[in-house]
């Protein structure tokens, strides 16, 4: 299984992030990034776009080169027989997992989907529980998630959240879905997860509406979650939140945040941030995490990548 490794955190947790470089994706590597992953075996980097066709963007080169080390492999597409919406991604050994959204309009189910990471082809599709599915008036929100996916320390577990509230919940919440994923004893490999298991929601941004969970990055250290904001006509926010780690008890108090982090005031380009993934570390040991933004292939938009070192005070422990 890929495991991102040790995340440091700022210290104190007010310290915040440096961002530590920069760059900018040409047209030619395709659009609509909406989740990622790093290969530390490979030293690959994996970019699910979340068109409708379904590929992976892949590059090598990012722990010696960094951003502008970044060299292009030809991209995984993902078939399968109806349009996918993809919105997470976690890598699991010979296979990888993708959270994909769903909409009313056309008709298109959220599922969680399993393909093959040699040759793309879809291997399994794994229908969400019944107060999740899109209908009229509960469930998601259409184009309301799931919005993100990633794996749960320890037990491997991977973990599912919702953009926002749940058409029937109220909104101090935004649900989580834990998928125990058994293996078979001697090949190693995924099968059919077990039954999913509602977790402890999270509670969102105390600030105006219109806030969106749109990636997480589970961690021994905590979760994190990126949130996104969108007023028209242009105008872009977005907030790095770390939360404790769920448990199983999904009637529990939605957890609270434990430190949130402006992302604008580090200099970052409004733009609508969708990706956050654990990256190599820098040269100096310092660990590092990046943000990668969704064009919405749109012409006035562009997929920027940023890396994130936490500012960490002389005096703190290692």
């Amino acid at each position: 299984m890929e495991w991102p490794g040790p995340i440091a955190l700022p210290c104190p947790l007010s310290a915040g992030w440096q961002r530590v470089e920069q760059t900018v994706l040409p047209r030619s590597a395709g659009g609509g990034f909406s989740a990622g992953a790093y290969s530390s075996g490979n030293d690959t980097l994996w970019l699910l776009s979340d068109g409708p066709n379904g590929s992976i963007g892949r590059w090598q080169g990012l722990r010696q080169g960094g951003l502008a080390g970044l060299r292009p492999l030809a991209p995984l597409p993902l078939p399968q027989p109806q349009p996918m919406d993809g919105e997470g991604l976690v890598l699991d050994g010979a296979s990888l997992w993708v959270a994909s959204e769903g909409r009313l309009q056309p008709p298109r189910p959220a599922e969680l989907l399993r393909y093959d990471l040699a040759t793309g082809q879809l291997q399994q599709r794994v229908a969400l529980p019944i107060a999740w599915q899109l209908q009229q008036g509960s469930g998601l929100h259409s184009n309301g998630g799931p919005e993100s996916l990633t794996r749960l320390p320890g037990s491997g577990a991977l973990l599912m959240a919702a953009e926002r509230p749940l058409q029937q919940d109220p909104t101090d919440r935004v649900r989580l879905l834990r998928w125990p994923v058994q293996r078979k004893p001697v090949q190693r490999k995924p099968v059919q997860p077990a039954a999913a298991l509602q977790a402890t929601p999270l509670q969102p941004l105390a600030l105006p509406s219109g806030w969106g969970l749109t990636d997480l990055l589970a961690t021994d250290r905590g979760l994190l979650g990126l949130w996104r904001r969108f007023d028209a006509p242009d105008r872009w926010q977005a907030r790095l939140v770390l939360y404790p780690l769920p448990g199983p008890d999904p009637a529990a108090r939605p957890l609270v945040p434990l430190q949130q982090w402006n992302l604008d005031s580090l200099g970052l380009p409004r733009d609508n941030w969708e990706v956050l993934l654990a990256a190599p570390p820098l040269a100096d040991g310092r660990t590092t995490l990046m943000l990668v933004s969704d064009d919405n292939f749109n012409p006035l938009q562009a997929n920027h990548l940023v890396r994130l070192s936490p500012v960490r005070h002389p005096d703190c422990k290692p």
